[in-house]
């Protein structure tokens, strides 16, 4: 039975912790794909993470929180696209600032307006984005309502969750939909792999491009919302914690693909999980590990895959090169 609950905790953390991480994962596989590079996911992310947390306390409502997050994300994806697609800018350059811009306002509009340090007020359980069966939520509970393997493991696992995390590994098919069976996927496929072809079919480059960078606003905002109203009670200081750069990681690692980041992603929610597990556990053979060497797994893997896959990953050709249209 505890061996039950224990793999059952873990499978469920790893699809908490990975939901986040794919959302931005998919949000920055789409506009990579129309031959945008957007480092910015970090900021997106982390700005929108403040603006529901701030919205829903202010507005006592959790769809105005999730509205001021995708709103907040969508504004930003806007600059990044003034400034990357209509004006030629850098695109690395400024999904850099974008993030510098999201880490210092964050904290000093928190700071400004809930005088807590930068963090905002802790929302109370209507004000959250709970788990659909909340009599799964707790894997103990849950194995002893439902019996050991029904409730241990497949109910805590699969069935414990909050609509956000479903509507994450949903939105994996959805952006698989979108890129392969759809015109308008077909099309963002063109402008990142050859964008003189789609301008001379009569096609609109900026217009495909900055719909793909509001396409992955929706999911950053999601995301943002999910870390401080489902994840957490509340917003604090830089609580995104490097998931943008661990999603574009598991983005290159799984080549530009929805289902190959997909499980690159629980790859890295899995560690995360582990990670949770194994503090204060002492290994056989090896003992107690320190805490900080354990949380620093995902960052090291990040560190790893990049050096040892993104030379081998095929880019989009077009990818971070400013179209200009022929006269």
């Amino acid at each position: 039975m505890d061996e039950l609950v224990l793999i059952g905790s873990v499978l469920g953390s790893t699809l908490r912790l990975t939901a986040p991480l794919l959302l931005v994962a998919l949000a920055g596989l789409i506009s990579e794909r129309a031959g945008v590079i957007d480092l910015g996911l970090e900021g997106k992310m982390l700005a929108a993470a403040f603006a529901a947390a701030a919205a829903a306390s202010a507005s006592q409502s959790v769809l105005v929180g999730l509205a001021a997050a995708i709103g907040v994300a969508a504004a930003m994806a806007l600059i990044h696209g003034f400034a990357c697609i209509s004006h030629r800018g850098d695109q690395v350059v400024s999904g850099v600032a974008l993030n510098m811009v999201a880490a210092g306002l964050t904290v000093v509009l928190g700071i400004a307006w809930f005088k807590t340090g930068g963090q905002t007020p802790t929302l109370p359980a209507e004000l959250r984005i709970t788990a659909l069966v909340p009599a799964l939520a707790e894997p103990a509970a849950a194995a002893q309502a439902h019996g050991g393997l029904l409730g241990g493991l497949l109910g805590h696992a699969f069935f414990s969750h909050n609509l956000l995390v479903y509507a994450a590994f949903g939105a994996v098919l959805a952006v698989w939909f979108l890129l392969e069976r759809t015109r308008l996927g077909l099309r963002l496929r063109a402008v990142g792999e050859n964008p003189a072809m789609v301008d001379a079919a009569g096609v609109s480059v900026p217009m495909l491009r900055y719909t793909a960078l509001m396409i992955g606003a929706l999911l950053c905002g999601l995301a943002g919302a999910y870390l401080s109203m489902a994840q957490n009670a509340n917003f604090s200081p830089n609580m995104t914690a490097g998931r943008g750069y661990i999603a574009l990681a598991a983005m290159i690692f799984g080549r530009w693909k929805p289902i190959p980041t997909l499980l690159a992603c629980l790859l890295f929610g899995l560690l995360d999980a582990l990670a949770i597990q194994l503090q204060g556990v002492a290994l056989p053979g090896i003992g107690e590990i320190p805490v900080q060497a354990i949380q620093a797994l995902p960052y090291v893997l990040t560190v790893v895959l990049l050096a040892g896959f993104i030379g081998q990953a095929i880019a989009p050709k077009a990818l971070g090169r400013p179209y200009v249209k022929e006269r």
